[in-house]
């Protein structure tokens, strides 16, 4: 290793690690301070966008003597900053580069000493030259003029963007308790971590609302929420379970978020460990990207805003239980450092899992992690990235498939190498270990060996410290002679061989014999006697191994796995082996049969593999298909039926897709229905979509749109730029290309410059300025329509919109 040192402007040394290769070895923070408790004091400019705060830090010395503090505070004006003694303000020399400040203190401080410092300051989120996600404060229609957009503030701070609206060490290997005073107009609700303690108001029509946080967390996940929200209420033994919505929205409450205190049940039951905080709020609020799990107040964005009829289309929803989840992994317990970042997230994607399987059962959850595997196998790019990594180049690279859907993969064949008992119990000891502090995957190995009393050295080495998975070639050999089944096993994957410890089910007149096995070589070959030549040889029968396999059976054992082995994934390898290979009888029979399939999930996949081309299948399938279309009972698996049935041409359909448009109250299926129409007859489609636009959502608004996009003119410019444009739409710029389509070739000039601002103003205001080149594409082809139509002036305008683009991403580069 290469040590390089550098001397802080104290002259104070700091170590940065290198690697062999020449990188930056992501160690732990240093902890040369502990932040031990945090008072906020804030208000908010609207019309400025700034944050006005004072900020009371109560710190103490790690270990060494310290007389210098350096903080994070990204962007700020530092107005004052002094130390508290006696009660008396003692200002402080201070160095500020805009990023972080490095602060004299007036004396030496010893490791069982705390001082109190003091900074009032202005922060400028909305000025700082970082990407949209990062500004850590966000003003939404601050100042009211944007129709039908609620004026709201919130903040998300993972991983250190909290920093942008309060100074503080914005590391997670940081915790302090808090208490944050906001001063709101006073018809605004306000959320932040642990308690409303109180609630203050003022003459001039605000109001003061401090909330303290009496348990320790790490200061990402500090937040806030203001705004014109709705609190719904339920609780969880005696503590507050709170869902704040937009006043429209807030009848829907208990749909979206009625199963979380069933969810804390359960997952405090398995763990051992009670739902360790006072309260429990989930908010949505605009504009936010995902969901974030602040400590006691998750974020969600406001596309979860759903009512009954959108909510009954919806697929199993992991993201409020992996939120849940962190408040144990992430939140009780905080990865040391972002290189651990799997402590939290991996974690969290498992809380998808399990919650899934003991809500809607082992389909749904076997489904939700044979996607999630497909998620990271089909990135290849991400292959060579460890699970645990401290040489990422960027904290943000580090929440990727790696980390959340590979790693929840990798924490659940632990668990099924270990088994559900002894894996509990490893996570119990690992939460208790560490409460309210941190911890590193070492940490969580130890646990599970004190749990199990086995050495997972090796699990660890080649999970969390290696990278890739395995790709295993399977093949098979019956001997009639001396009746003996032989498995040859093969990886060949670049890279780690891995050490693969699984199930083999073989099946002998329809009796199955699981045999526990252990692949410790590049090639192994397994050998068993049996009566018979078996029907079935299932490696990997509990389908839990993080791999790529290339299975060698013949479609004839596809259908007895099909039909026997029982699992998702059986019955979903089944049914791709059925799709490579249509115009066999036998593939053909797993198809149709999977049309029948109890998981609609199944039912799904068998009808999108269906080949439009094969005249047998479609023949052999169009009953079921049918009988699908018209009473399916879930209405994904009847959508996808009724547009197969469009796609294969089967006769005598259109009725179908008629009565569903007219009796269904799914958005899904009716936006189904309304497409299916469309592809054989364009113009019932067009007429019929108009009996729908003023409560269409969901897939119906989507048909509506596209179908107006590919043939709409002035009359339905109103509704797709809405669609389009509108702070209220929840499709808001998901269609640039088709909405440019009729942007060009609307009769008005008008509604087209209106198309081209409202493109200028995506990229304005989602900062694509590294796209530039696609959008001032799609301008141009505005442009090309509207000279075709002899409209100079929108031409014009489109010129002013590139030049006008072309010009900010020249000065945002700088």
């Amino acid at each position: 290793m290469k040590i390089q040192l550098r001397y802080n402007l104290f002259g104070i040394l700091v170590f940065i690690t290198l690697n062999s290769a020449g990188q930056i070895y992501r160690s732990a923070a240093s902890k040369v301070n502990d932040l031990v408790h945090t008072r906020l004091d804030l208000h908010f400019n609207y019309s400025k966008c700034y944050l006005y705060g004072k900020a009371w830090l109560t710190i103490k010395p790690h270990f060494y003597p310290v007389d210098t503090l350096t903080l994070d505070a990204k962007g700020m004006d530092l107005e004052n900053i002094s130390i508290l003694e006696k009660g008396h303000l003692i200002p402080l020399k201070f160095s500020y580069d805009s990023s972080t400040v490095s602060i004299r203190l007036n004396r030496l401080y010893h490791r069982n000493e705390t001082y109190i410092i003091y900074i009032g300051y202005t922060a400028k989120p909305n000025s700082l030259k970082v990407n949209s996600d990062a500004h850590g404060m966000y003003f939404i229609n601050p100042t009211g003029n944007e129709k039908g957009k609620p004026t709201q503030i919130w903040t998300t701070g993972e991983p250190d963007y909290n920093s942008a609206w309060f100074p503080t060490i914005d590391q997670p290997n940081q915790k302090c308790t808090d208490e944050i005073s906001l001063t709101v107009p006073a018809q605004y609700i306000t959320l932040s971590n642990g308690q409303l303690a109180m609630q203050t108001k003022h003459p001039d029509g605000t109001r003061t609302d401090t909330w303290k946080m009496k348990l320790p967390q790490a200061p990402y996940l500090f937040m806030v929420a203001v705004g014109n929200f709705q609190i719904v209420r339920d609780n969880w033994h005696g503590k507050d379970v709170d869902y704040y919505m937009e006043p429209q929205y807030a009848a829907n409450a208990k749909g979206i978020f009625g199963y979380t205190p069933e969810a804390m049940t359960f997952f405090s039951k398995i763990l051992g460990v009670d739902f360790p905080w006072n309260k429990y709020a989930q908010i949505r609020v605009r504009g936010f990207n995902g969901g974030m799990e602040n400590t006691t107040a998750t974020e969600f964005n406001e596309d979860g805003q759903s009512s009954p009829r959108e909510l009954a289309d919806l697929p199993y929803q992991s993201g409020n239980v992996h939120e849940l989840f962190h408040q144990w992994f992430g939140d009780y317990v905080t990865c040391e450092s972002w290189s651990n970042l799997a402590l939290n997230e991996s974690f969290a994607d498992l809380g998808e899992i399990l919650w899934a399987e003991y809500k809607y059962g082992p389909d749904v959850a076997d489904e939700h992690m044979y996607q999630g595997e497909q998620g990271y196998l089909n990135n290849p790019e991400r292959w060579q990235e460890n699970l645990v990594r401290f040489d990422y180049t960027k904290k943000q690279d580090m929440f990727d498939g790696v980390t959340y859907q590979k790693g929840g993969r990798i924490l659940n064949m632990l668990r099924h190498y270990l088994g559900n008992a002894a894996f509990y119990k490893g996570l119990h000891i690992y939460l208790t270990a560490h409460a309210l502090g941190n911890a590193d995957a070492e940490q969580l190995r130890l646990a599970m060996e004190d749990a199990s009393g086995l050495d997972l050295n090796w699990f660890f080495n080649q999970w969390f410290y290696g990278s890739g998975h395995p790709v295993l070639d399977i093949t098979y050999r019956w001997d009639n002679a001396t009746r003996t089944q032989s498995i040859f096993l093969k990886q060949t994957q670049a890279g780690q061989t891995f050490t693969l410890p699984m199930a083999i089910d073989i099946y002998v007149s329809g009796r199955k014999i699981r045999h526990q096995v252990r692949m410790n070589n590049r090639s192994d070959t397994l050998t068993f006697h049996v009566p018979e030549k078996p029907e079935l040889v299932n490696v990997d029968a509990e389908k839990v191994l993080l791999a790529k396999k290339n299975d060698h059976k013949t479609l004839t054992e596809f259908a007895f796995q099909q039909k026997h082995a029982g699992l998702y994934v059986d019955r979903s390898e089944a049914i791709e082996a059925a799709a490579a290979n249509q115009t066999d009888s036998i593939a053909q029979h797993i198809l149709v049969k999977a049309l029948n399939d109890p998981y609609y999930g199944l039912r799904i996949k068998a009808l999108q593999l269906l080949n439009p081309a094969n005249q047998n299948i479609k023949t052999a399938a169009a009953p079921d298909i049918i009988r699908l279309a018209r009473e399916d009972a879930n209405n994904l698996a009847r959508a996808e039926a009724i547009m197969t049935s469009a796609k294969l041409n089967i006769p005598g359909t259109i009725d179908v897709f008629k009565q569903a448009l007219i009796n269904s109250t799914s958005f899904a299926v009716q936006g189904a229905a309304l497409n299916a129409i469309e592809l054989s007859d364009h113009e019932a489609a067009f007429s019929l979509a108009k009996n729908y636009v003023k409560e269409s959502k969901g897939k119906l608004r989507d048909a509506i749109i596209s179908i107006y996009c590919q043939s709409g003119g002035d009359e339905e410019w109103p509704f797709v730029y809405y669609n389009f444009a509108s702070p209220a739409s929840p499709l808001q710029y998901t269609f640039t290309g088709r909405f440019a389509g009729l942007a060009g070739t609307v009769t008005n000039p008008a509604f087209a410059q209106q198309g081209i601002q409202a493109i200028e103003d995506l990229v304005i205001q989602l900062k694509k300025y590294d796209k530039l080149s696609v959008f001032v594409g799609v301008i141009n082809r505005v442009k090309a329509a509207r000279l075709k139509m002899n409209d100079n002036s929108s031409a014009a305008f489109a010129d002013q919109a590139v030049s006008k683009l072309q010009a900010l991403a020249v000065t945002t580069s700088k």
